[in-house]
């Protein structure tokens, strides 16, 4: 049993953030997240797409921004439980919850923030017979280990970030790389595009264009793909097929836990701090819904810091905190660091 006081599920933005929101108030966190990396859809979708609307910084790669996220909150040593659901919720009779996962691993928290995101991610799979045979038995929906792919013929379909940059990563790791894509023209990074280009030049990725993978074959794992190239039919050996057409977002198992639902969105009380009709279960960020909801990541920071003040005080009734800037209080870690602004200089006029 992990045990925890805030309980988050969702690594995106939002819930990362609340880690520091929370530390600054000595209250621990743990995250659960589905996919098998911290940043959601800024991970997963377009970690090398520029965001121009977060606060002090005119452009910031949604990857680096998921990377200082991780290093404002080191010193905070949240827990993490990647790669798996949160699938049932119970709440004790002192007020606290268990959550389990679709893995069984079990949660214990004195609250739950729900910062799921648009919903926790699936895979969009592509509409190919016996696909579900082959999954883990070549057919792979993430990279979650490249030394998998080792030496190993690989073939990656798709045309977006996830796309190109698993091909130009891996095409020092396997074999052999191919790249399918049913258009010539791709949805990425210009310098994920070129860097693929040159990396075709160089005979290291063999990019198939415009290219639809339709069948799969193989006794026990596969051993061939089927594609349709440009009308014309092709068939090429290989040992993994990694289709990476995004993510499918889903309220899951959570839209099964009593909770108020309108429009596949939580509804929450934004007047005080965003809590759920369950108290103690909260939603911040783009899982919530409330009259005049933006969902922008700098609207999940507010709503993060709300929650996580609203849960101080729950658990320590009657005892008032009082809010200091950190250029005034600084920053404690958990890890026995402090980070605090320079002191000046007093000196006394004679």
């Amino acid at each position: 049993m992990i045990s925890t006081d805030i309980l988050i599920i969702g690594a995106g933005p939002t819930g990362l953030f609340a880690v520091f929101e929370a530390g600054l108030l000595k209250l621990k966190c743990h995250i659960i997240d589905a996919l098998p990396q911290p940043g959601g859809q800024l991970a997963e979708l377009y970690p090398k797409k520029p965001i121009f609307d977060i606060p002090g910084f005119p452009s910031v790669l949604a990857g680096d921004l998921v990377t200082n996220l991780m290093e404002q909150i080191k010193q905070f040593q949240p827990g993490f439980t990647l790669n798996e659901k949160a699938e049932t919720i119970e709440k004790q009779e002192d007020g606290t919850f268990i959550v389990t996962t679709n893995k069984g691993t079990k949660h214990h928290a004195k609250a739950v923030a729900i910062a799921g995101g648009l919903g926790s991610f699936e895979p969009r799979k592509p509409i190919i017979e016996d696909l579900e045979f082959y999954e883990d038995k070549g057919v792979e929906y993430f990279v979650k280990d490249p030394e998998l792919f080792r030496d190993k013929r690989i073939v990656i379909a798709g045309g977006g970030d996830s796309a190109l940059d698993w091909s130009i990563f891996l095409s020092d790791v396997a074999k052999e790389v191919t790249l399918v894509h049913r258009r010539n023209e791709f949805r990425g990074a210009l310098d994920s595009v070129e860097k693929v280009q040159e990396l075709k030049k160089q005979g290291k990725i063999n990019l198939i264009t415009p290219a639809e993978v339709t069948g799969i074959r193989g006794a026990e794992h596969v051993e061939e793909l089927d594609i349709n190239h440009d009308g014309g039919h092709r068939t090429i050996k290989t040992d993994y097929f990694i289709p990476l057409f995004g993510l499918s977002p889903k309220l899951g198992a959570i839209a099964n836990w009593g909770l108020e639902i309108e429009k596949n969105a939580i509804k929450v009380n934004n007047a005080l701090d965003y809590q759920t009709n369950i108290e103690g279960i909260y939603a911040i960020g783009d899982v919530n819904t409330y009259p005049g909801k933006l969902k922008l990541i700098l609207c999940g920071f507010h709503e993060a810091t709300l929650m996580c003040q609203s849960v101080y005080n729950k658990l320590n009734p009657g005892k008032k905190f009082v809010l200091k800037y950190t250029t005034v209080s600084g920053v404690d870690g958990f890890d026995g660091t402090r980070k605090e602004a320079e002191k000046q200089v007093v000196k006394a006029i004679e």
